[in-house]
């Protein structure tokens, strides 16, 4: 998949010599070492990162990790002092000014935590302001900015102001005022942090339902794992500057890369983070055809306790082998013991979600979007995945 953005082994050092505290980088000195020996701070040290188009990219890490210096650096904000990030393939840390400029005009737009509305304006108007200052006529800043907030779910309060709204409301707002720039990079830096619970949780999903519109590339900042686990696509932990390890949400929770990052994920509920499809198993078939000594023979053969019955290669059921046991004791036909209603469900469910299709005891059956039967996954393999901790420290 195409990059988007793409970030090739920078550092930034906040100091009057940068160069001296690369060179003690590079002789392996540790960041609190250059400090006290230098007085200058590591804020990124050597990232490497790509962002594809049209994903959410999240950087994760406590304060003081360096991801808010990270992502104004894909901005032009903050110049690295060695490394290169391109956007679209345009180096922002070395372009031209005018070239900088156009990219934050027609790429990008950030969106912060603090909402920073102005009070005396209404909700259309603070969405419209950066248009204006752009030079962008009153009539369409109006009708984008009007635009921006149906997307978010505000389209009847264009004419309210900030303190008729509540928190989660004024949010929204400021995610409304960089959609109204119409561009292709959101960068958001810790934008539901001052949210209460309930509603940043509300935030976040409505944020992966407009994305799955909008599909715009997406970096993403927070210092919750659960929120980098909810929303990323593409998962980028940093612990003093650097990344420690990018992956997917089961990827990380699975497998962390050290004890740092095993630390993070000890306590987090896995069923909420690992699919269905990640359990999988190739799916055990027989045909309606066959003769109920021949299935028997298969169970037997597989040990398994219950298989899923194919019709003309499309699903038509499941027969367990305690079914087709009293099949044959009473001399009745393979079809006669076929249950045509069992658990099924996508590869993409949640494991929290297979909890009751798991008490039914049956393999259950995973199909794509044509109904086909693509791979099973076996009750105990999903309580086998709960039970897995990740690696300790």
């Amino acid at each position: 998949m195409k990059s988007k953005i793409a970030g090739n082994n920078i550092y930034k050092i906040f100091g009057e010599d940068p160069s001296l505290a690369l060179d003690l980088l590079a002789a392996g000195k540790s960041k609190d070492e250059i400090y006290e020996v230098t007085g200058q701070a590591v804020g990124v040290h050597n990232v490497t990162f790509r962002v594809a188009e049209g994903e959410i990219f999240v950087v994760m890490g406590l304060s003081g990790s360096g991801k808010s210096t990270l992502v104004r650096m894909i901005n032009g904000l903050i110049k690295p002092s060695s490394g290169e990030i391109l956007i679209d393939g345009i180096d922002v840390a070395s372009c031209s000014d005018e070239e900088l400029r156009t990219i934050r005009r027609e790429k990008v737009a950030m969106v912060f935590q603090h909402f920073a509305l102005f009070p005396h304006k209404t909700v259309v108007e603070n969405v419209a302001f950066g248009l204006k200052i752009r030079g962008v006529k009153a009539a369409e800043r109006r009708e984008r900015a009007q635009s921006a907030l149906e997307q978010v779910g505000l389209g009847a309060r264009g004419d309210s102001y900030p303190d008729e709204l509540s928190g989660g409301m004024q949010q929204r707002v400021g995610l409304a005022r960089g959609l109204a720039s119409e561009p292709e990079i959101l960068l958001m830096d810790e934008p539901f942090s001052a949210l209460d619970p309930l509603i940043r949780s509300d935030m976040q999903q409505e944020l992966l339902e407009l994305q799955r519109t909008l599909k715009k590339t997406i970096v993403f900042i927070t210092h919750d794992l659960n929120e980098a686990l909810t929303l990323g696509n593409t998962i980028a932990i940093m612990r003093n500057g650097a990344i420690v390890q990018t992956g997917n949400a089961e990827e990380i929770v699975g497998n962390p890369a050290n004890a740092y990052v095993a630390a993070f994920t000890r306590d987090i509920d896995r069923s909420l983070v690992f699919k269905a499809g990640s359990i999988a198993r190739p799916p055990d078939t027989i045909d309606l055809g066959t003769d109920i000594q021949s299935a028997l023979a298969h169970m037997e053969e597989t040990g398994a306790d219950a298989v899923h019955v194919l019709k003309g290669g499309k699903l038509a059921g499941i027969i367990t082998y305690k079914a087709a046991n009293a099949a044959l004791r009473e001399g009745r036909a393979l079809k006669s013991a076929v249950l045509e209603e069992f658990p099924s469900t996508s590869p993409q469910s949640r494991l929290y979600d297979l909890y009751l299709l798991a008490e039914a005891g049956l393999p259950i059956a995973l199909t794509d979007d044509a109904g086909e039967l693509i791979g099973v996954v076996r009750p105990q393999d999903v309580f086998q995945q709960l039970a897995v901790r990740g690696a300790s420290a």
